[in-house]
């Protein structure tokens, strides 16, 4: 082993279909590099056990850069592991001793079944986006930034809500399995910004009706999804969309 280098044991979850019991199994990793990411690990684990002639362990993974929102495993009982702000593909295995136990497992909620190992199928965030995650009206051409005043202090907060990258963290971290924070950030990023107003009250009733026909729980102010968001999306987005949702069903009682 070189100098600095690591042995690892690791407990990983492996489940052969969403219908399959599944389990924890155990693996030994050697000589693991201190600069190498948590998904480098785990290859250096598949390539291991493709050469032994067993079934490497299937994970989401894409960018490999904190950006797609695609990996996404608990680690010793965190979504991402031990470092806040940041996504497991960006977390190092120098964040690890040598000798330390790893446990890795997927995504825990309902509305998030087990496709395989710590693979899970989050189309349920797609679904709740195609409900009214966009603007639909006619916007015509792309005008000069400076065309469309929007004050400093609104659009950041847009920009910031719209650093979501729908890991799904928020809904494995939370003990309701809420995607509340996902939702909000999703609806605060246009209800911000001028092209979002036309449809604004109809887009916060719809997503929050998709988000609940999911499956997911209900926000209990915990706040352990805002703590374990890798991109730090505030709780001041689920407040925002709590405002707009029962400002919607007023409004909604009055043209009735």
């Amino acid at each position: 082993m070189s100098i600095g280098n690591m042995n690892l044991t690791l407990k990983v979850w492996r489940q052969k279909s969403t219908k399959d019991k599944g389990k924890m199994v155990d693996y030994k990793v050697a000589n693991i590099s201190p600069d190498m990411s948590f998904l480098e690990m785990f290859d250096v684990l598949n390539e291991d056990l493709i050469t032994k002639g067993d079934e490497p362990i299937v994970f989401d993974h894409d960018c490999r850069e904190g950006i797609c929102g695609m990996c996404s495993m608990f680690i010793n009982g965190r979504p991402h592991g031990p470092k806040d702000a940041v996504t497991t593909c960006q977390l190092h295995m120098r964040s690890f001793k040598d000798g330390d136990t790893i446990v890795v497992e997927p995504w825990r909620a309902k509305a998030f079944p087990v496709i395989k190992d710590l693979t899970v199928d989050r189309s349920a965030f797609d679904r709740v986006i195609a409900a009214g995650g966009f603007i639909s009206v006619n916007t015509g051409n792309a005008q000069d930034a400076n065309n469309l005043p929007i004050p400093k202090a609104q659009a950041d907060a847009a920009f910031e809500a719209a650093a979501c990258i729908g890991c799904g963290a928020c809904v494995a971290t939370c003990k309701n399995a809420s995607a509340m924070l996902f939702v909000s950030a999703k609806i605060s990023q246009l209800a911000l910004l001028p092209q979002g107003q036309p449809e604004r009250y109809k887009r916060v009733q719809n997503m929050v009706a998709q988000m609940d026909a999911e499956g997911f729980g209900n926000c209990t102010n915990t706040g352990a999804c805002e703590a374990e968001c890798p991109k730090g999306i505030s709780l001041e987005n689920i407040a925002r969309m709590n405002r707009d949702y029962y400002s919607a069903k007023f409004i909604s009682e009055e043209e009735g």
